[in-house]
């Protein structure tokens, strides 16, 4: 698994002008390969009336899955360079649709190349990314007493505390680096005078 990857901040729609032909690139995070589908179905149904609906996604945070449409553009000239911008750009869970209203005025192979990748580099720095980063789940258990008190300097040092139980003792669970374990247990033990549990879970990804 890669340390880290970067996604979409939200979804959002750019457009640009080229030659006359309108270039609206949008761009939506996609959990799974569904998602990715079923975002160009709606794409493809509110702009039917385009020229062209191509498409690139990619989803897994090793990008597992890459897919691209020309959507009847010359073979490699829309697709292929908006997948290329993504995975340049290190984007994953990521689905971009480029819709071409076309202007009257012919770009060329080169042209389209630079119009689709173009137009989906600027809508990534028009809608913004996030980098989310790899980290092992953890639980903490600890008396009642302990627990406020732990909780704020969990936050003071920068951890998330990603869910809180009640039970007969109190549950938090964590996320931390894998650089950053045997540092915190020896720190827990420390703040809990060893009186705290600890137990590490599995892998999952987060914003930072």
């Amino acid at each position: 698994m890669q340390d880290e990857y970067r996604t979409v901040a939200r979804a959002g729609v750019h457009e640009t002008e080229v030659n006359r032909s309108r270039f609206l690139c949008a761009l939506a995070p996609a959990a799974t390969e569904q998602e990715a589908q079923d975002f160009v179905a709606e794409v493809r149904r509110r702009h039917a009336d385009a020229t062209h609906n191509c498409f690139a996604y990619v989803v897994g945070a090793d990008a597992s899955v890459q897919r691209a449409s020309d959507d009847g553009e010359p073979g490699g000239t829309a697709g292929v360079p908006m997948l290329q911008m993504l995975l340049r750009r290190d984007m994953r869970y990521v689905v971009a649709v480029v819709t071409r209203y076309y202007g009257g005025v012919k770009l060329g192979a080169g042209g389209l190349i630079r119009a689709y990748g173009g137009a989906v580099g600027e809508a990534l720095d028009t809608v913004g990314t996030l980098t989310r980063r790899r980290f092992r789940l953890a639980t903490v258990t600890v008396d009642h007493q302990r627990a406020g008190k732990l909780q704020n300097e969990l936050r003071a040092t920068g951890r998330e505390v990603r869910e809180v139980r009640y039970g007969e003792a109190v549950t938090l669970g964590i996320g931390l680096p894998d650089a950053d374990v045997d540092r915190f247990r020896a720190w827990l033990a420390d703040a809990t005078a060893g009186t705290a549990g600890f137990e590490l879970g599995g892998e999952a990804y987060g914003d930072t």
